[in-house]
């Protein structure tokens, strides 16, 4: 088989090293002998394109870029991703994506933006005043069952404060950090075979384990690969040791 593994905005929602998930997920099949390919999902390409793809990757970005991606996100490729999402299609959505996929956002003033109602969720901006949530995280995941008690590591920075609604689950607790909210000690969510977090840095690399439970949906048990250097090297080291 051949992975396709959709990368929406790319040249847009990238922050933070999170171009570094993709690469994890193509190496990992490919340290298997399992063909895979990362497909750029721009502004301006088809929505064709996504529907052929077996997972996806959406990233974080800065305001203007957020803007950009989000009204193409909402309008064109947010329902195809929607209806990937419910048939069971892994995807990794982290930090701007995470809010995107959401029921809305509130800002400080003006109205709630809209989000693409893939996850039960709500995030809000806490004001002017209001502490932006910045700095090392550690937590240990609680969803899914298979991956319940690994402790994970990353790097959050985001001001919005995301609440889970009742048809959520938590990804995991926190440890040190803030992850959510700051407030009610969860991080990320999960939903069918989705995971959304504000986890950067990137996340995957720091933690393959998350990486290979998201292939296996698409490639069934995945045979095990050494991962001492990933999990023994200090955080920003962890990824280019690989790799490069």
């Amino acid at each position: 088989m051949n992975v396709k593994i959709a990368w929406l905005y790319p040249d847009l929602m990238s922050t933070y090293g999170d171009r570094g998930n993709v690469i994890v997920l193509q190496k990992r099949c490919l340290w298997r002998g399992i063909p895979a390919e990362v497909v750029l999902v721009t502004l301006e390409t088809g929505v064709a394109k996504l529907r052929n793809c077996d997972m996806i990757f959406m990233g974080g970005a800065q305001d203007r870029q957020q803007k950009l991606a989000g009204e193409d996100f909402l309008k064109n490729k947010g329902p195809v991703v929607k209806e990937m999402v419910e048939s069971g299609i892994p995807a990794l959505f982290v930090c701007a994506a995470y809010q995107f996929v959401g029921r809305y956002y509130k800002p400080y003033q003006g109205e709630n933006i809209p989000g693409a109602g893939i996850f039960d969720l709500v995030t809000e901006h806490p004001g002017d005043q209001g502490k932006r949530m910045i700095g090392n995280v550690t937590a240990r995941i609680v969803n899914p069952p298979e991956l319940s008690g690994t402790i994970i590591v990353g790097f959050e920075n985001h001001g919005g404060r995301t609440h889970l609604g009742p048809m959520m689950k938590p990804f995991a607790k926190v440890i040190k950090g803030n992850g959510n909210n700051g407030d009610d000690g969860w991080e990320g969510a999960v939903y069918k075979n989705s995971i959304g977090s504000y986890f950067h840095g990137p996340i995957l690399p720091k933690n393959p384990v998350i990486a290979d439970w998201l292939l296996e949906k698409v490639t069934g048990p995945l045979k095990p690969l050494d991962d001492v250097r990933e999990l023994t090297l200090p955080p920003r080291t962890r990824f280019w040791g690989r790799i490069f």
